[in-house]
């Protein structure tokens, strides 16, 4: 049986060893890994301020997409789909073809970080 002493040991243990796999899952996660909105703003400056206005808030058409403000990982995934064809729209596939995955990242960061002017209204 068991010491009060040693279950205690026994849980601290159990608890250090979570602990420690849970910052080494953080340390490889994507999430964690800072993209460089910079980057991003540059890229969307060159790339995505024609279509989709250089705030991000007011496209040319209204039918495409407002990006300020949305998630990165629907971003990051919209443009990898759009990339590789997941995803289809002609003049999306076209633009993404040259973008990176450091592209598509920093794109998504900087977007993310911009205020959006979505709204639900109720």
């Amino acid at each position: 049986m068991m010491s009060t002493l040693q279950h205690s040991m026994t849980r601290t243990a159990r608890a250090l060893s979570a602990s420690a796999a849970l910052l080494a899952l953080l340390s490889v996660s994507p999430a964690v890994c800072a993209a460089d909105r910079a980057a991003g703003q540059a890229k969307a400056d060159a790339v995505c301020a024609a279509c989709h206005g250089k705030d991000g808030n007011t496209p040319v058409d209204p039918s495409y997409p407002k990006l300020a403000g949305q998630y990165s990982d629907f971003l990051i995934r919209a443009l990898s789909d759009y990339k590789t064809g997941a995803r289809k729209n002609a003049i999306m596939a076209g633009q993404v073809q040259a973008l990176s995955k450091a592209d598509i990242e920093n794109l998504a960061a900087y977007y993310a970080a911009l205020p959006g002017s979505l709204s639900s209204r109720r």
